[in-house]
């Protein structure tokens, strides 16, 4: 990490790694603002971008386990303006490339939204070039939209896929945060406090950060030294429009290592249990089967549950790890995976610029946690 800093792929970083739920390792490297020449603190606050995802997909599988919500459930019972979603089938004629509208083959479900078959993308990544468009146009960015608009516009753009037969990264968790409102009756925000939060003593993390913590937030470089462009991250210090339950939180390492120790116990910590055995076992299993993912984002080696990337085999990656193995990172450069043949979860906290570097980043982490394990 040291290293790394040097190379000035990021001002700072933290990182805990606990094995059979003991805290073997919680250090601190580098700087938590390159402007003031703060020194990174355990207790620094990060943007945590899509690690906000495993908290929106537990929100929603304790709704489940209350017997609220039902995976099979069309998200068209809670949001009827999905009823009649339209596919865009590409179609390439004497080399020119077309589009063409179909009805999707079967509803959306809340299933196909906790594990990204649900046929919604991301703008940035999808290849679907007329969903690019539209989303372009209607404007579906969660950073932009009320809940309610997110909703109607999303479902005025057509499909990338057909639910259920393609994997593709997207939009889907933020529209489960809405079930999860729509089904609670409470904000996004709120629930999460009240069951997730609070329960696991999680005191640091929220969508917004109070004016009393602002002074702990990690900050990245002005300037991007790959591309000489300005680093500008998600502004956690002020209300959004809305919750997303895809990418809005903040919340420091030792938070978020409570909330992966949940998982790592099987739902329960320090008393608080928050799902049972069962459910995290069914969360952290592989839900794709035989469908494939549609972009380049998945690692070799893995599928994806129910809010996580979970590795099928101990092989095939170029990384260490077990078979069982699942995790998930946020796009301004924090991550977490959980082996549970080891007994062993690690969580890594950077701010720095969205891109494939961070993968290198954890690489080298994961490489040397792995080699430290003696018995």
């Amino acid at each position: 990490m040291k290293a790394q800093i040097a190379n000035d792929r990021f001002p700072g970083a933290v990182v805990l790694v606990a094995r059979k739920g003991k805290v073997v390792y919680f250090e601190t490297v580098g700087l938590r603002d390159p402007a003031t020449g703060a020194p990174m603190t355990r207790d620094a606050i990060f943007r945590l971008y899509s690690m906000t995802k495993p908290f929106t997909s537990v929100a929603a599988m304790i709704l489940v386990e209350e017997g609220k919500l039902l995976l099979a459930d069309p998200v068209s019972k809670y949001f009827p303006e999905f009823a009649s979603p339209q596919v865009a089938l590409k179609e390439t004629t004497d080399g020119k490339t077309t589009y063409r509208l179909v009805p999707a083959d079967r509803p959306i479900t809340i299933q196909d939204l906790l594990r990204h078959t649900s046929g919604f993308a991301y703008a940035s990544n999808t290849l679907n070039d007329q969903v690019k468009a539209a989303y372009g146009t209607i404007g579906v960015d969660w950073r932009d939209v009320t809940p309610t608009e997110q909703i109607q516009r999303l479902a005025q753009a057509p499909l990338a896929h057909h639910p259920g037969t393609m994997w593709e990264y997207s939009l889907s968790t933020d529209v489960l945060g809405r079930v999860v409102e729509k089904v609670s009756g409470m904000t996004l925000g709120a629930f999460l406090t009240e069951r997730l939060f609070g329960p696991l003593k999680m005191a640091d993390t929220a969508f917004v950060v109070p004016r009393e913590k602002v002074a702990r937030l990690a900050q990245p470089f002005a300037i991007d030294k790959a591309t000489g462009r300005p680093i500008t991250l998600l502004d956690v210090t002020v209300v959004q429009k809305n919750d997303a339950g895809g990418a809005g939180t903040a919340g420091t390492t030792g938070d978020y290592a409570r909330f992966v120790q949940m998982l790592a116990n099987g739902g329960q910590l320090d008393g608080a249990r928050l799902l049972g055995r069962a459910t995290v076992s069914y969360m952290t299993s592989d839900h794709l089967g035989t469908i494939k993912p549609a972009i380049a984002l998945l690692q070799p080696g893995y599928g994806f549950g129910l809010g996580f990337a979970v590795r099928k085999e101990t092989g095939v990656n170029s990384v260490p790890g077990s078979a069982g193995e699942y995790n998930w990172g946020g796009a301004a450069g924090t991550g977490f995976w959980i082996d549970p043949k080891e007994a062993l979860i690690c969580v890594i906290m950077t701010q720095t610029v969205p891109g494939p570097a961070q993968r290198y980043d954890r690489a080298l982490v994961r490489q040397l946690v792995y080699q430290a394990i003696i018995d």
